[in-house]
């Protein structure tokens, strides 16, 4: 029998549900999770993002489209503050996580990227033990019990589908497992701080056809306890995993949605084109 995901998987289509077939007993208000209100961010004299404003909604999946450089990465590294280590960065607006503005005087930056994780593009293990690379998150925030140590790298490793293929392997080197394991291990290593809040720039766009479908089977079952936002250039893959799709262009957020609508019904003329493959 299919997965739900491997359904997803088989068919380029989004599912469409017709809101009459759901009861409105089952209809339940979404929690704002992220806000941007008239984000402006400038690299020196080049305009990245021009006047962003976007509401993204508690523990769903929301996908980044749109073709390289147009602001999409620098848009979901704001929410973790990575933008600050670059020189000449200078931002402008506002950056709400459960309604706190993360750019404030104050904030303290540790703290919000415990709350805020982050899965690259390419696997990043450290050079250690598949435990220890788990294990890290827990240390550098001066967490010595070994037995919550070793539960909390456990469940991390279950929730990112990795426990099984390594718990006898705990104590190897990392860089021995295979570029779809490594991936999931940074995924174990983020979520073993416990944040509320995933950022993936395009975590499966360096794997193998089998890997990338393990990645997106683990976001859809993710999303049922984070927050998540992807960058990704794949149509179909944020047409299987998103909740919502924003369609960025030369700085610009031009249009969001549902990703159902976005596919489908797009009100916008460059995101049709960009979908349908007209550019990009």
């Amino acid at each position: 029998m299919l997965t739900v995901m491997e359904e997803k998987i088989a068919s380029t289509e989004v599912p469409i549900i017709p809101k009459q077939e759901i009861p409105a007993s089952n209809v339940v208000e979404q929690k704002i999770k992220i806000q941007t209100k008239g984000v402006n961010l400038h690299y020196g004299e080049f305009h990245a993002l021009k006047g962003i404003t976007m509401t993204m909604q508690e523990k769903t999946v929301t996908a980044l489209i749109g073709p390289s450089g147009c602001g999409k990465s620098t848009y979901l590294r704001l929410f973790n503050r990575m933008n600050d280590l670059i020189p000449n960065v200078n931002i402008e607006g506002y950056v709400l996580v459960d309604g706190k503005d993360i750019y404030e005087r104050g904030v303290h930056v540790d703290e919000l990227r415990k709350n805020v994780g982050m899965v690259f593009q390419k696997p990043n293990p450290f050079p250690k033990t598949i435990f220890e690379n788990v294990a890290y998150g827990l240390r550098v925030n001066g967490i010595t019990d070994k037995n919550f140590i070793a539960e909390r790298v456990e469940r991390s490793l279950e929730q990112a589908a990795l426990w099984d293929e390594v718990k006898d392997k705990m104590k190897k080197s990392a860089f021995e497992l295979s570029g779809g394991q490594q991936q999931r291990l940074c995924i174990a290593r983020a979520l073993a701080v416990e944040p509320s809040i995933l950022l993936m720039d395009e975590p499966a766009s360096a794997l193998d056809p089998i890997s990338s479908a393990k990645i997106e089977e683990l976001i859809y079952e993710l999303k049922s306890k984070y927050t998540i936002i992807i960058v990704t250039h794949n149509m179909q893959q944020a047409g299987r995993v998103s909740d919502h799709t924003a369609f960025f262009y030369m700085g610009e957020l031009i249009e969001t949605n549902t990703t159902k609508e976005i596919f489908t019904n797009p009100q916008n003329i460059r995101t049709q084109n960009y979908i349908t493959g007209r550019f990009g």
